[in-house]
């Protein structure tokens, strides 16, 4: 499976294995504030590159995990990180250029779905995989299924809002955990890029992420958060322990009250092992993801 991975900071590919495991992986960074088809160009010359090292005719599809929001299956992609990109018809022009049948997810999205089948949430059915980065996303898995919603946008855990009337957010509100806790965010209030923030700053972040979550938790009646990305892993355990105490502020009903916040398990593998995922359940060759 050609595996695809698009942020706000970098995009990569790869190839995804049936078991899981990821080969002839390339990335590149985004280039900041470049025109669609620039953009296009560098997503093609990692695609190109991974496909060249195990061939084509090795390869049954094409998995996608980009930045939202996009319109259902992929078909048009909106990214609020990637401001290049507007409405671009990212599935038929990835479909054309590798000649694969092309399925494309919103990242965070995919990356619940490579957490269920290889990561830290293993046997879980009910579960929230959130990326802390660039932006802020997240997928739901309920009763094992992953959430689409009505135009498979469903899991925008980074629009919650966790300051009220707080900080404009790209997306057009106030106070969403994105506009307050992504690393884009923190770049603008503090002046400084998230892997310099002081120890209160990382204290602020976990504990925003750990509001949000106990909010989902509340509604959906889950039990487990797995937390990816740069910012959230690279401020590591200050980050997590303070998600986890303001979760616990929050999510007290009976069935909320045990729900945790953890690493998720992949690390930076984790979204191209999603994306890998995303093409396995389109070509429906699922096997054990969600």
């Amino acid at each position: 499976m050609l595996a695809v991975d698009i942020g706000g900071t970098k995009m990569g590919a790869a190839v995804v294995w049936p078991d899981g495991t990821l080969t002839s992986r390339r990335q590149s960074p985004t280039p900041p504030g470049a025109g669609a088809e620039e953009l296009f160009s560098v997503l093609t010359g990692l695609t190109t590159s991974a496909v060249a090292e195990v061939g084509a005719d090795r390869l049954v599809a094409c998995g996608v995990g980009c930045g939202g929001p996009m319109a259902p299956g992929g078909d048009e992609v909106s990214p609020l990180n990637i401001t290049g990109w507007q409405a671009f018809p990212l599935r038929r022009r990835l479909a054309e250029h590798t000649g694969l049948p092309t399925f494309v997810e919103n990242d965070a999205k995919a990356l619940a779905l490579a957490e269920g089948w290889r990561g830290a949430a293993v046997g879980c059915h009910n579960y929230v995989a959130m990326v802390v980065s660039t932006g802020v996303g997240g997928g739901v898995v309920l009763d094992g299924r992953l959430l689409d919603g009505r135009l498979g946008n469903a899991g925008h855990i980074g629009h919650v809002i966790v300051i009220p009337d707080g900080r404009a957010c790209a997306c057009g509100g106030f106070g969403c955990l994105e506009a307050e806790a992504s690393g884009t965010a923190i770049a603008a209030v503090t002046g400084c890029p998230a892997a310099e923030a002081t120890p209160a700053v990382i204290e602020r972040t976990g504990t925003l992420a750990g509001r949000a979550v106990a909010s989902v938790a509340n509604l959906l009646d889950l039990d487990l958060a797995v937390v990816a990305g740069s910012v959230a892993l690279g401020f590591g355990a200050p980050f997590f322990d303070a998600a986890n105490a303001e979760l616990r502020r929050h999510a007290r009903l009976d069935f909320s009250a045990e729900a945790v916040i953890e690493p998720a398990g992949l690390g930076d593998e984790g979204p191209l092992v999603g994306a890998g995922a995303v093409g396995y359940r389109g070509a429906g060759l699922a096997g054990s993801v969600a």
